[in-house]
């Protein structure tokens, strides 16, 4: 197994951009676990069917087709609201956990951004992190994103949104969004990109420092 980097932690955190720019400096691939969500909730409402509905989406789940990861339009924010409602389902939750896990064990390694991957999908991870900011912080951040993209969200609609996915996440039945025990808790209300990226490497430089002390 190479060196595994879990990433956790709710919307709007900052935690995607800190994967990323920790992938292209250990060059590790990236996977934002959240796009496959994101791709199951997007099938679900395609097909026309109900988000509610747990056979439906597990069914969309198991023939997720993972070229469509790279869709641009799964970054859309209602894609992230039917995401968010998809994901309650364990059957939907059961289908994802392989292709994760298989992608966490590809050598040399790989950096998972998501909600649940240090307490249920890889807690061997050899490093592991919940980004976190206050809600208000988050609400900008992502109503700022919106309107660059042209997008007509309010600051007022957008902490909505935010607080709602945030209890749906917390609260569902299985894999709640909770940091990992020995995950390191990053707050990055406080920090832009460049801080918290960089408060991230020194962490995980150090982590990996005493995962190949011990191979």
């Amino acid at each position: 197994m190479g060196f595994v980097i879990a990433v956790d932690g709710p919307a709007a955190s900052g935690k995607g951009a800190i994967s990323v720019r920790l992938g292209a400096l250990l060059g590790l691939p990236v996977l934002d676990t959240g796009l496959l969500y994101r791709a199951v909730g997007a099938a679900v409402r395609r097909l026309g069917g109900d988000l509610g509905d747990a056979t439906t989406a597990a069914r969309a789940a198991r023939a997720l087709d993972p070229s469509l990861l790279d869709d641009p339009n799964l970054r859309d924010e209602e894609i992230g609201e039917a995401a968010s409602r998809v994901a309650v389902h364990p059957a939907v939750r059961r289908a994802l956990v392989q292709f994760q896990r298989a992608f966490a064990l590809r050598e040399p390694g790989a950096v998972l951004d998501g909600r649940d991957i240090g307490t249920v999908i890889f807690p061997e991870a050899q490093a592991k992190f919940y980004v976190t900011a206050t809600i208000e912080a988050r609400a900008t951040r992502r109503w700022r994103q919106l309107a660059d993209h042209g997008h007509g969200a309010t600051y007022a609609g957008t902490l909505a949104d935010i607080r709602r996915r945030d209890g749906r996440d917390a609260a569902r039945g299985i894999a709640p969004m909770r940091p990992a025990p020995d995950a390191v808790l990053l707050d990055t209300t406080d920090l832009d990109i460049d801080g918290a990226f960089d408060a991230a490497r020194r962490i995980v430089e150090a982590a990996r420092a005493r995962w190949e002390q011990s191979q």
